[in-house]
């Protein structure tokens, strides 16, 4: 991305009205030399691209760089934390790290800014809605739930009414919400804060971005993203070893990432094991010379036995003109390009009467309901950290995120500007062919783009007026 891509996006967060006049209870410093820890200077930020190339581009036109709020704890306050409620909610698909943030949050609110009343919202936003109970969250109810998969709180998918939450959050006293989820999370809570705003509350939204497939903009790497491609590497390593044992045996695995391809690419680089890498950016073709099944059948002669990783969201083109289903949040339900490339093999090679073996394997619950990896658990719980000082400080509408080495603070519109995916010329795509050793392109005319531009989901046209609140 260039200067020009962010033209009409706005990086500065949001304050609640009103200043902060409370001091830390942190009780940092703020000299350098001293061996002690020191509160962020105020307007410090993180340069988007710091590649000296790009400053001097910069310098000539007399723009200022693209940069990010950089997180920390902050000298003066916005709440007083003895009198500070703060209720936290996960929402969306689970993800490795859930309950690692939840228990961050919780124990570094208690612990570092003496924040003791804490509460969970159960299953999602679902758990705004009448007869569902608010869950007192302690340390010690939270301590060792880390070690665990899946969420502590319960999850769910789906739109309720932002005005139905803020009336929860209104009646129940609270000063700060923390919302753990992934794009549709984020709208929701943007939709939370504006309609707090409309109320003239003093309610800060603040949330830590949970998505499994790495595709937030502007945060080079989300939690559980991680522990997903290690936990899929112990899966292609074994799968590998299935392939070999038979005579042109393939095994085909599937793995997450609907629009971004990052856990399959990354998965790819961490085993050295496949052969081909099928991702939502790039475009391929089926037969003919430059197609996949024949550049599959040319490693089978060759090699006999061949492993292939294919994202979730990879090759949905072929299925254009079908029936589209919606989920709970209005995404569009993508079809299994696993089973369809499966049976496309399979069909193509009787033909030919091709002697091979084909096992296909889908082990995407099984990843994303596991605990999170040492890596990822203490990333997990510097999130939290910088959550809760950016929140503490009054700031509002906001997404923790991590960039060139730094710990950041970006606008939730920011964030869900676009998908981060995959460029076809980068050095990580690049490094993935080099791995595997498939072809540079697999269409038809290889003087053709094979990568393929973003379009967001189709989602539900339901009159949101006519939602059943669910």
């Amino acid at each position: 991305m260039t200067q020009k891509d962010f033209d009409n996006l706005d990086f500065t967060v949001k304050m609640l009205d009103g200043e902060c006049s409370i001091s830390s209870p942190l009780n940092l410093k703020n000299a350098d030399g001293d061996d002690e820890y020191d509160y962020v200077k105020e307007g410090d930020r993180i340069l988007y691209d710091c590649s000296t190339y790009t400053l001097e581009e910069y310098k000539k036109s007399g723009k200022m760089p693209i940069s990010f709020e950089k997180a920390g704890p902050h000298e003066k306050i916005y709440f007083q934390p003895e009198k500070t409620k703060v209720a936290i909610v996960t929402a969306g698909g689970l993800c490795p790290g859930l309950n690692n943030v939840i228990k961050g949050l919780v124990t570094q609110l208690n612990q570092r800014y003496k924040v003791r009343n804490v509460v969970g919202v159960r299953y999602g936003f679902r758990g705004f809605k009448p007869g569902f109970d608010l869950v007192e969250l302690t340390p010690d109810l939270v301590d060792r739930i880390h070690l665990q998969g899946g969420s502590f709180l319960g999850s769910s998918r789906g739109e309720q009414p932002s005005e139905m939450i803020v009336d929860v959050l209104q009646r129940q006293n609270i000063n700060i919400l923390f919302c753990i989820g992934g794009d549709g999370t984020l709208r929701a809570a943007k939709s939370i804060a504006t309609e707090i705003k409309r109320r003239n509350l003093s309610i800060a939204v603040g949330c830590v971005p949970k998505t499994i497939d790495n595709d937030i903009s502007f945060i080079d790497k989300s939690f559980g993203f991680e522990t997903a491609f290690s936990v899929a590497s112990e899966i292609v390593i074994n799968a590998h070893n299935e392939a070999k044992g038979a005579y042109n045996g393939i095994a085909m695995i599937k793995l997450m990432g609907r629009d971004s391809g990052y856990i399959a690419a990354n998965t790819a680089l961490a085993t050295g094991e496949a052969n081909f890498v099928l991702i939502p950016e790039m475009r391929f073709d089926l037969y003919g010379k430059n197609g996949f099944i024949t550049k599959l059948r040319q490693r089978l002669e060759k090699r006999h036995h061949a492993l292939i990783i294919v994202a979730e969201g990879a090759g949905q083109f072929f299925f254009e003109g079908d029936n589209i289903e919606h989920d709970d949040s209005g995404n569009v339900k993508y079809q299994d390009i696993g089973v369809y490339l499966k049976d496309m093999i399979t069909n193509e090679f009787k033909k030919d009467n091709f002697h091979h073996s084909i096992k296909y394997i889908d082990p995407s619950y099984i990843i994303r309901s596991s605990p999170a990896n040492s890596n990822d658990s203490k990333f997990c719980n510097l999130l939290s950290l910088n959550a809760i000082h950016a929140a503490m400080a009054g700031k509002t509408e906001f997404v923790v995120g991590h960039w060139n080495g730094n710990f950041t603070i970006l606008p939730i519109n920011a964030a869900i500007s676009e998908r981060k995916r995959i460029n076809l010329e980068s050095e990580l795509w690049g490094n993935v062919l080099e791995i595997t050793g498939q072809p540079i392109k697999m269409i038809e005319n290889p003087n053709e783009s094979a990568q393929l531009s973003y379009i967001p989901p189709k989602t539900s046209n339901v009159d949101d007026k006519k939602k059943e609140i669910d």
